[in-house]
């Protein structure tokens, strides 16, 4: 399973602000970045962006590259972490927040599609990516269960992707993982026949 840390109360109010969220989502999909780098791609002074990047460090979120030490700039990536403690969402002092960062990414998430969408050019075939939709009826169990094998699953890969040399060929991929249960159930009498 992921060594992802499980985010907190504090950590959440850390990281539920609309800079660091937007830095932590430009260093996803860009990969290692520096301040400067990041200040260029979102519009911002590249002070702002070196304090805020320092706050999403205290909290755990971003770190140091391994792969660029020792240059004169400090270059900065993502550490993964998932917020699943539901007293969170029922917490009147962090459910704006964790609401703000669920938002974030659902934004986030909508705009790297519609970009894929943008850039198809009628091109079908290699590296052109999947999108996938399955509906099924499960217990809350069999979700959980489904859910950690899919994560299991694309750790593993993710793993195996970071321990190698990159290929001269590999690209960046971008994999999302949804289990949710659908807000429209039907009940049993009004299901179709």
């Amino acid at each position: 399973m992921s060594e992802d840390r499980i985010l907190g109360s504090e950590a959440l109010k850390a990281f539920a602000h609309p800079l660091r969220m937007s830095l932590y989502a430009e260093l996803q999909r860009r990969g290692p970045a520096t301040a400067s780098q990041l200040a260029r791609a979102l519009g911002e002074s590249s002070g702002q962006t070196s304090y805020h990047l320092r706050q999403l460090e205290r909290h755990g979120f971003v770190e140091d590259d391994p792969g660029h030490a020792g240059g004169r700039e400090r270059w900065w990536r993502p550490v993964g972490f998932r917020l699943t403690d539901p007293e969170l969402l029922h917490d009147p002092a962090t459910e704006p927040m964790v609401g703000a960062v669920i938002g974030q990414v659902i934004a986030e998430r909508t705009a790297m599609l519609t970009s894929w969408l943008e850039h198809l050019d009628g091109q079908i075939g290699d590296g052109m990516g999947q999108l996938s939709t399955s509906t099924m009826e499960l217990t809350t169990a069999e979700a959980e269960a489904l859910t950690t094998e899919l994560l299991e699953l694309i750790e593993r890969h993710s793993t195996a992707a970071k321990k190698r040399e990159r290929p001269s060929d590999a690209r960046r991929y971008r994999v999302y993982l949804d289990v949710i249960p659908l807000t429209v159930d039907l009940r049993e009498d009004d299901s179709p026949r």
